[in-house]
């Protein structure tokens, strides 16, 4: 019978002859996918037999990535800031540089809280998503502020998308959570008409940021992903800046918005934000790289 040590270096063998950057990775969670077990358990283990049937699911896998498809679609998960998410055709994979957006929209939200408290009979802070996609940093968000025991009250958190299919896996990752009760969902571009009457306290997004001549020359498995979710136009900000024209009316006075950007967008996006909404700060976050990541936009009181 075959071992996993077996299927392992065959996988690895068979990926890294294509070229692939992690070929030994790529091949340890497939197979631990196929088998139902951790990936420590393929690497741990690596005389333990494998029945033929689970031999069968580990190289259907090896075949759909071989042609490109993404681990995480073929697995249907992808971990992101602590929690997994389901992951499908419907919605962009998470990448670990959002993480980023939700550490910083944490630890605005939890500013805000501050500020409001003792203050009585304080309105909630009200945040928003914006092209949520699987739910990514709105389910991280939520998760975070159970986790910092933030009463349900205090906080409104809403997902928005384009895509009714995205909204449909973002709900699916929130009940999958537990925080289906602290989240809210709507389908609109950018941002729901009721933002010009109820303004928002924080915005988070993930837009597209791709420029579009780009597009045709990524990576093979970025293909298998939403076009929609990626192509940001030629300058790669169209859609960034249309939200930035909606800001004015959307974000609250002391408000604060977090864009995640391309690296090569910092001077852009404060350029963009300049021109756009004068009086407003605009500084950019770095990432763990060191590299542009975040633009955080900040309404002054009046």
């Amino acid at each position: 019978m075959t071992t996993t040590r077996a299927l392992v270096d065959e996988g690895v063998a068979r990926l890294r002859a294509l070229g692939f950057e992690t070929p030994r990775l790529d091949t340890e969670l497939l197979l631990a996918h196929a088998i139902g077990v951790e990936r420590t358990a393929v690497v741990a283990h690596g005389e333990a037999p494998v029945g033929p049937g689970t031999e069968a699911a580990f190289r259907a896998a090896l075949e759909r990535r071989a042609e490109g498809e993404p681990v995480a679609y073929i697995r249907g998960i992808k971990e992101f800031h602590g929690i997994a998410l389901a992951v499908d055709k419907r919605a962009l994979i998470p990448r670990p540089e959002t993480e980023h957006v939700v550490e910083l929209v944490l630890t605005e939200v939890m500013a805000q809280l501050t500020g409001r408290a003792g203050t009585g009979g304080a309105r909630p802070v009200r945040v928003i998503d914006v092209g949520t996609g699987s739910g990514a940093i709105a389910i991280a968000l939520a998760v975070g502020l159970r986790a910092r025991r933030v009463p349900l009250d205090e906080v409104g958190v809403t997902a928005v998308d384009i895509s009714p299919d995205a909204l449909d896996l973002a709900r699916e990752n929130a009940v999958g959570h537990a925080v289906g009760d602290r989240l809210s969902f709507e389908e609109a571009d950018l941002l729901p008409p009721s933002s010009a009457v109820r303004p928002w306290d924080v915005v988070a997004a993930n837009l597209p940021y791709v420029r579009s001549e780009v597009m045709a020359a990524l990576p093979t498995p970025t293909t298998f992903e939403p076009a929609q979710a990626l192509d940001g136009g030629p300058d790669g900000l169209s859609v960034i800046e249309r939200l930035l024209e909606a800001l004015p009316t959307a974000l609250a006075e002391g408000g604060a918005a977090f864009l995640e950007i391309g690296a090569d967008q910092g001077e852009a996006i404060v350029t963009l934000a300049g021109d756009r909404l004068a009086g407003w700060s605009c500084r950019v976050a770095t990432d763990l790289a060191g590299l542009p990541r975040t633009a955080v936009l900040r309404r002054a009181m009046p």
